[in-house]
This record gives structure tokens, sequence and C-alpha cells, in this order.
């Protein structure tokens, strides 16, 4: 059996992601998320208004590129 080379599609062709690539962007979402929700949980305790802000406007980015990941 061989493989016709004008019939094959590679990622490139096809415009995708390699699996590795979806999967990172996934993970440093995710991080971004937990980093949003540890600030915002700090910035909450030591009453800091600023800290908390940049938490909750982290974790709202991450939940947006969560969205265009999946």
């Amino acid at each position: 059996m061989t493989i016709d080379k004008n019939k094959v599609k590679t990622q490139d062709d096809l415009n995708e992601q390699a699996p590795i690539d979806q999967i990172e962007d996934r993970v440093e979402a995710k991080m971004k998320r937990i980093e949003g929700s540890a600030k915002r949980g700090v910035g909450e305790g030591l009453q800091d208004r600023k800290l908390a802000k940049e938490g909750e406007r982290l974790q709202k980015e991450a939940d947006r590129d969560l969205e265009e990941v999946e």
C-alpha cells in the first residue's frame, strides 16, 4: 500500500493547531484564572481594592481565553 502524497492534508494545510499547542493554551488560561483568584483573595484579605480588581480582571481574561480555546 502506498500513500498518495497529493491527497495528504497536513495541519498547516487545514490551518489547525497541533494537539500539544491546544493543551498549552488551555493550561495557560487555567493558570491565569488561578492567579487571578489568588490575587483577588489576597486583595480582599488585605483590603487592597487595586489588587482585588487586578485579580478579577485576570479571571475574566482567563475565562475569555478558555472560551476561545474550547
